[in-house]
């Protein structure tokens, strides 16, 4: 179970914090070697209902940013907690980022320690925040850490989108990948994407890998790195 009683935060947020009964469990991010791990994506695992279902309770009544401190600071316990040494992956609402008082405390708690370390993953929902993500910008650059965007064709995370944000990596989501090795439309397609992000300095990440074929496939088309249960399920 994470806690979060022991930091030096607002009371509110707290209190907040106290409410939520969760833990997190890791998925690997592999090289195209399918062994080599380079990161470790941190997954919120409630305890009493899935995370879409407290995901969506919180978005109704305007309380994300309670989820957004949660996953900040509730995965880098857990990340440390197992003794990690790559990188990890942590991810962010694209409408939310924390406050200045609550940044200063997770650089005092962990600032060195994931200094190179750890990649700042932007959701696809609910909506994205220009102002939030300058400052995650700020912050990352600051520490020389990365940042993602998650599912990229799927919800608000397109072309356009990432053309503003200007991420290190960018994930291609589970529909653009399942069942590509028999769909030539599909491989066209990501074919360009590679091209076109490669162009701009980004790494592409193809999550949701779950069959063989797949994985060999786009090792061969040049995707820099891979996700999904064919190579390791969260655990």
């Amino acid at each position: 179970m994470i806690y979060y009683d022991h930091l030096p935060l607002d009371k509110e947020i707290l209190k907040a914090l106290g409410e939520l009964s969760i833990n997190y469990v890791f998925q690997p991010i592999f090289l195209p070697d399918g062994k080599t791990v380079y990161a470790w994506e941190a997954l919120m695992r409630p305890t009493d209902k899935t995370v879409l279902e407290l995901i969506d309770e919180y978005m109704q009544t305007d309380r994300l940013h309670v989820l957004e401190v949660a996953t900040l600071f509730g995965a880098m316990q857990a990340f440390f907690l197992r003794g990690y040494t790559e990188k990890i992956s942590v991810n962010s609402f694209p409408s939310d980022c924390l406050s200045q008082e609550e940044a200063d405390v997770f650089w005092e708690y962990y600032g060195d320690s994931i200094r190179g370390r750890m990649i700042i993953e932007n959701l696809e929902y609910p909506y994205f925040s220009y102002e939030h993500w300058l400052e995650k910008c700020r912050s990352v650059k600051y520490m020389g850490n990365l940042l993602s965007v998650d599912d990229f064709g799927t919800g608000i995370n397109n072309m356009e989108r990432v053309e503003i944000m200007k991420p290190h990596i960018v994930k291609l989501d589970r529909e653009l990948i399942c069942g590509i090795h028999q769909n030539p439309e599909k491989q066209e397609n990501v074919q360009q994407l590679i091209l076109k992000f490669h162009g701009m300095g980004i790494l592409v990440v193809a999550e949701g890998v779950e069959e063989k074929e797949e994985f060999d496939l786009l090792v061969g088309m040049g995707i820099d790195l891979f996700q999904g249960y064919y190579l390791a399920r969260p655990s």
